[in-house]
């Protein structure tokens, strides 16, 4: 199961964490992600992090500016967003894929949670 959480309201420039129980199941795959999806627009891919290795990976719209990491008991994978742009506003979900790969292969998605950044 993946349950994300942590979404809200922030203003442009702000920061904001959003989190990802990760549990039964979908605890043994290898690579664990984030997507996000904008009104109107298709689901676009964020970041991954491996389990195993913890390399991370991201998207050029985010890099630089977003973080990807988990707990130590490696059961909660999460979102560090700093420099928000209005353009981050979206729903964004977690995800885990039991391979390794680019692109993220995405095998159980979580629910959404929503961070909208006002201008």
């Amino acid at each position: 199961q993946l349950q994300a959480s942590g979404g809200g309201l922030v203003q442009a420039g702000g920061s904001l964490r959003i989190s990802c129980a990760v549990s039964g199941r979908s605890f043994v795959t290898l690579a664990w992600g984030w997507f996000r999806q904008a009104p109107g627009k298709e689901r676009e891919f964020v970041g991954s992090i491996n389990r195993i290795s913890d390399i991370t990976y991201y998207s050029d719209s985010v890099k630089g500016r977003f973080t990807i990491s988990r707990d130590i008991a490696k059961t909660t994978m999460y979102l560090q967003m700093n420099s928000l742009k209005p353009e981050d506003t979206a729903v964004y979900y977690c995800a885990v894929g039991r391979t390794w790969e680019k692109p993220f292969k995405a095998d159980y998605w979580g629910q959404g949670t929503q961070v909208t950044v006002s201008s």
